[in-house]
């Protein structure tokens, strides 16, 4: 063997020796990094309806009728079980500035409470999907998440834009998080920051859940409208927002379990996390449009979703006829006559 090749060779070892410690050095730093990591507190008390094991709650009698009419119209929006990760859930503390909270023109009198003058808007954080709280345009959503603990308080609005000292948004719930909400939640006919009338934040997901190894709540998801029952819905939802699909598809307030017989060793670890969450507590359609699930961002979490290897397409192997559909009662007819349970 030449001297030179004799190089390149004792070059191309200690290269490989040096990835090697390298990358030992990373899964170990992570590890230990998640080791203490804990799941985040519950938003509401025991007995609150997205906490509740649902594994072997009674079918709706027309649910296979619901799925098949779901899978002959495409499925989950784009065709395919997608996360998206741009909401994020901000935290306020006594220190955190309180700004004014003003109606927009147009506002929903259905998803607005009108006993709130101001809401706590912690500094460096930001609305759905972007970096500040000034929503760029009228077709984005804006969605603002902030959870006040000590006061017991979770607001949430909805397009939401901050301007000139002022917080304006089209629709502003706040949720008593030391209250167990009956069926009707916030009030029949009453919508929220969501179609639906759900609180948005709990029933996320997020890479603190899955760095813990456990999901203990039921959790929200979407369809295009042209495939969600137009007109009616199912406690606990409240409203039905503009769905105009079939009388066989899904009505708002869906509550889709995954199947127990699910293999779940098809999916990558995090991911079988986030579908046995589903097996025991289902998730329930909260709105419409294309992307199925929506995660909390880790802009605001300890772990971070590469720390736990999950991605925005893990679940794609997902279908809607791996569900089911869980009782949600009769429907309710849709007639924006919203009283709100005080």
């Amino acid at each position: 063997m030449t001297l030179r090749r004799s190089m390149f060779v004792a070059s191309m070892v200690g290269i490989g020796l040096f990835a090697a410690v390298f990358c030992t050095y990373r899964v170990r730093a992570r590890a230990a990094r998640l080791e203490h990591v804990a799941a985040p507190a519950s938003y509401f008390p025991l007995g609150a309806i997205w906490t509740q094991d649902a594994s072997h709650a009674p079918l709706d009698p027309n649910s296979a009728a619901m799925i098949s009419t779901l899978a002959s119209a495409g499925g989950w929006g784009y065709g395919r079980m997608q996360v998206d990760f741009s909401f994020r859930v901000l935290q306020a503390d006594a220190g955190t500035p309180q700004v004014p909270f003003r109606l927009p023109h147009g506002s929903s009198p259905s998803g607005v409470d009108h006993t709130v003058s101001s809401i706590p808007l912690p500094s460096g954080g930001g609305i759905e999907g972007q970096s500040g709280y000034r929503c760029p345009d009228d077709d984005s959503d804006c969605h603002l998440l902030v959870v006040d603990r000590k006061h017991g308080r979770l607001y949430e609005a909805y397009h939401a834009n901050y301007s000139d000292g002022i917080l304006s948004a089209i629709g502003l719930v706040v949720w008593d998080l030391n209250r167990v909400y009956p069926p009707s939640g916030l009030g029949d006919q009453c919508s929220s920051s969501d179609a639906a009338g759900f609180p948005v934040a709990p029933l996320l997901f997020n890479a603190d859940e899955l760095a813990s190894g456990s999901i203990n709540h039921a959790i929200r998801f979407i369809l295009p409208n042209p495939r969600i029952r137009a007109g009616v819905f199912v406690h606990p939802a409240t409203h039905a927002g503009g769905p105009r699909g079939p009388a066989n598809a899904p009505p708002m307030g869906a509550h889709f379990r995954l199947k127990a017989s699910y293999d779940l060793s098809q999916l990558k670890p995090a991911a079988q996390i986030v579908a046995r969450a589903m097996q025991k507590y289902g998730m329930y359609l909260a709105d419409g449009g294309n992307i199925a699930l929506t995660a909390q961002s880790d802009a605001d979490t300890t772990a971070k979703y590469s720390d736990v290897d999950f991605g925005s397409h893990d679940l794609q192997a997902l279908k809607v006829t791996d569900f089911e559909v869980v009782d949600g009662g009769k429907p309710i007819p849709l007639t924006f006559d919203c009283v709100w349970n005080r």
